[in-house]
């Protein structure tokens, strides 16, 4: 199987390294942004100016194909609460609250007290992908396959566990079993692994370009 050398328009490298494991099955081998700075590219900052995951994501991949004209696909979150009022849900500005970008630590501090006043929250990850190989071929997708399964968000974060790069893991308690996702076995945690939504959507890319 021939390599397909892709870039992620992300500088998460938790991000980065979960989406690389998952494609690399495909033959596809990622790069990141963080890659490009070190070979000494500038970086354009892309406006994360939508309403939803799926336009932001066409913001930075837009932005990202434009610098550096190379197969590029970026990827958005939102983050929804059930049965919270609607200026409360964070939705696409799930680290940027007020204007203010958070920092790992305080965005549990600030989801903390969101579950203060509302109680354990039910929320689920909407996302979305936008990939662009050329001008000519474009491809983007926001579907229930790239939905977290609905789990429950905690005041009480995980008491050894933290992880950088996604803070709120550490207060996600799965509703099957009431389970940390940090205690859950391997196995029970492999049906969360949103990246799989991605997977099936390049394995559709791989498909159409045969």
């Amino acid at each position: 199987m021939s390599t397909v050398k892709l870039l992620f328009g992300t500088g998460n490298q938790a991000k980065l390294s979960a989406m690389r494991s998952r494609l690399e099955k495909l033959g596809i081998e990622l790069i990141g942004l963080n890659d490009l700075k070190e070979e000494g590219r500038s970086i354009p900052e892309a406006a994360e100016t939508g309403r939803t995951p799926l336009e932001n994501a066409r913001c930075k991949a837009l932005a990202y194909y434009e610098a550096f004209q190379m197969p590029v696909f970026s990827c958005d979150s939102g983050l929804y609460f059930d049965q919270v009022p609607e200026e409360a849900q964070p939705g696409v500005h799930v680290r940027t609250v007020n204007g203010r970008y958070l920092s790992d630590e305080e965005m549990r501090e600030y989801y903390g007290g969101l579950v203060k006043k509302y109680g354990n929250l039910t929320a689920v990850y909407r996302n979305a992908i936008y990939f662009v190989a050329d001008e000519d071929h474009i491809y983007e997708a926001m579907d229930p396959s790239m939905e977290s399964e609905r789990f429950i968000l905690t005041d009480v974060p995980h008491s050894a566990v933290r992880k950088k790069g996604f803070p709120l893991d550490s207060m996600s308690i799965d509703m099957k079993t009431g389970k940390y996702y940090y205690d859950l076995a391997e196995d029970e945690l492999e049906q969360f692994a949103v990246e799989d939504g991605f997977l099936r959507f390049f394995e559709k890319i791989c498909r159409y370009s045969q």
